[in-house]
């Protein structure tokens, strides 16, 4: 159902269409194309202030440049909505019942407008470098352009990728869109040397993008669609590599999102009337709220602890740090492999570190969870947010157990209760032994619940059944372990860690039981329950079955689709253990 039939918008199916409007009508576009932002997203969700702030900007490179042909790299491509409307996909913003029918991301599988499934932050130089090498080594004379900026120029690829980028040999074009925001403000020696910029109308003395050797351009009226085609016309096949710096609204078109850029970032349903989300949070203590609790306690009796986040604040709830404890809080900018690094450093000299993660974006800190903490026996806390999800194939949160865990050194520690989160957190900021991560709970979990007073030998937590042993990780302990071993009849074990086994326990289980069921919210390749099998792997008297995630990447796929797909769910765990105690 076309929500908007008089809409201009309707006869854009592809960007040639643009080419034939006037200004005027493409002002309009840029109206219409915001009021299906807002409608949609205050629907289902979704990246809101970027989409609303980069509309003109993404109108006039389609209306000057020549699409597929003439490519763009979008940096994490949040910003991309505006680009799919007028890439034959407006339907997924025309109609409600067709929301869910595009993907929030770029995505090569959707459209030829598309090069890469981008999610992740300041990779679009490298990328737009990689694919200039190869139009000169072909023979190619197309325009090449990396799109980045709210925030992704403070990540270290980013300038990587300008490294290179500055000695390119004919056509490429590097937009920086300034919108002065990251997903949160704006962090780093970055700050004023863009602010010097604007400031200048880019006249600065101070400029690195010259100095590295870029032809540099400066566009202040990022969201005026007439000056936008103008700077896109006069870098269009230019033979040498270019920055353009352009000044864009954040949030324009919408006074809330205006007001707060980044609380609009990202925004789950809300009331267009008012502003006011569509679903209340529930009251209570959450897993955010009990580990600023202990940060917060443990700062308030003396200890050095450091709060660290890399420009996702939100995701944790650390304004009250943030706001209450400034010394005791940094935000590295949108650079994960800094904010490990910089733990690091702070733990080597006295500081006790705790940094926030999210599993999808702490794989581009791979190496320096090895080299440079693991590798060092440096005793950083880490909290990591991570299940399971259906949410993009750039966003998936279920490969940091196998990142972590296969570590030397690291220990990760998986609560079952908020009690044990609180329990687990607090010695961690303690011990001086290890690196530690503690995987938030991503699933309701209950407040209270037994703990232990030692995690860095954890003893399993049993409550005996017969058979069937269901060795639980985390949250998936509650959600399935318990419900399908009260069913069954059966033993269920509360692990504690998705890395240190208890060999003790496992030996009395095996000894007492015919099958060992593992369940993890997780990849089960490099597991938890992977563990457990090779280290029963020599016995021929139990069977052991893994549940998990398939070794994947799923795209736009419902949470709950998955857990069923993967068998975590009770009745499913139920039905499976009835076939294997058969067999």
């Amino acid at each position: 159902m076309n929500m908007h039939p008089e809409f201009l918008l309707n006869q854009i199916q592809s960007p040639k269409d643009l080419k034939k409007l006037s200004i005027d009508e493409l002002t309009q576009l840029a109206s219409e194309i915001r009021t299906l932002i807002l409608e949609k997203d205050a629907k289902i969700g979704g990246h809101l202030s970027p989409d609303l702030g980069i509309v003109e900007l993404t109108i006039a490179y389609h209306y000057v440049f020549d699409a597929p042909e003439d490519k763009i790299i979008w940096d994490i491509s949040h910003q991309t909505y505006p680009h799919k409307m007028l890439t034959g996909r407006a339907f997924a913003w025309l109609d409600p019942d067709k929301y869910e029918d595009v993907t929030p991301y770029t995505n090569p599988e959707e459209s030829p407008y598309d090069y890469f499934a981008l999610g992740h932050t300041s990779a679009s130089i490298a990328l737009a470098t990689g694919m200039a090498k190869a139009r000169d080594l072909r023979g190619g004379n197309e325009n090449i352009m990396a799109l980045i900026g709210d925030g992704s120029m403070t990540g270290g690829v980013a300038f990587e990728g300008l490294n290179n980028a500055a000695i390119e040999k004919h056509n490429l074009v590097v937009v920086l869109n300034d919108n002065q925001w990251s997903i949160d403000e704006n962090v780093g020696g970055m700050v004023k040397l863009l602010a010097d910029l604007r400031a200048s109308n880019g006249q600065a003395q101070n400029n690195p993008f010259k100095a590295m050797g870029f032809d540099y351009r400066y566009e202040a009226k990022g969201n005026d669609i007439a000056s936008m085609i103008k700077a896109f016309e006069a870098v269009k096949d230019v033979d040498h590599p270019i920055l353009l710096h352009v000044n864009t609204l954040k949030g324009k078109g919408y006074e809330p999102a205006l007001q707060s850029p980044g609380t609009h970032h990202w925004v789950a349903p809300f009331n267009l009337e008012d502003d006011s989300p569509k679903f209340e949070a529930p009251a209570g203590p959450t897993a955010n709220s009990v580990a600023l609790d202990v940060i917060k306690d443990a700062i308030d009796q003396g200890q050095k602890v450091l709060a660290i986040n890399a420009a996702i604040p939100g995701a944790f709830g650390l304004s009250d740090i943030k706001q209450n404890y400034p010394d005791n809080y940094v935000d590295v900018g949108i650079a994960e492999q800094e904010s490990i690094s910089f733990a690091a450093g702070a733990v080597k000299n006295g500081v006790t570190p705790v940094v926030f993660q999210n599993s999808t974006f702490l794989q581009r800190a791979f190496d320096q969870l090895s080299h440079d903490v693991a590798a060092n026996e440096l005793p950083i806390v880490m909290f990591v947010s991570a299940s399971i999800n259906g949410g993009s194939k750039t966003h998936l949160g279920n490969f940091d157990q196998v990142m972590i865990s296969n570590l030397p050194n690291w220990i990760y520690l998986a609560p079952t209760t908020l009690a044990e989160e609180k329990a687990m957190l607090t010695w961690a900021l303690n011990q001086k032994d290890n690196p530690v991560a503690i995987k938030k709970p991503a699933r309701q979990i209950p407040v209270d619940g037994p703990v232990l007073d030692d995690y860095a030998k954890p003893a399993y937590q049993v409550k005996l059944g017969k058979d069937i042993a269901i060795l639980a990780l985390g949250s998936m302990y509650h959600q399935v372990g318990v419900p399908a071993a009260k069913e069954l009849g059966a033993t269920v074990v509360n692990p504690v860690s998705a890395n240190i086994l208890d060999t003790k326990t496992l030996d009395e289980l095996a000894a007492s039981h015919r099958i060992i069921i593992t369940l993890e919210d997780n990849a089960v390749d490099g597991g938890f329950g992977q563990k457990v099998a090779s280290y029963l792997g020599d016995r021929d008297d139990i069977l052991v079955k893994n549940y998990g995630a398939l070794r994947e990447y799923t795209d736009q796929v419902s949470g709950k689709e998955l857990l069923d797909r993967y068998h975590l769910t009770p009745k499913n765990i139920v039905n499976d253990a009835k076939v294997l105690l058969e067999k």
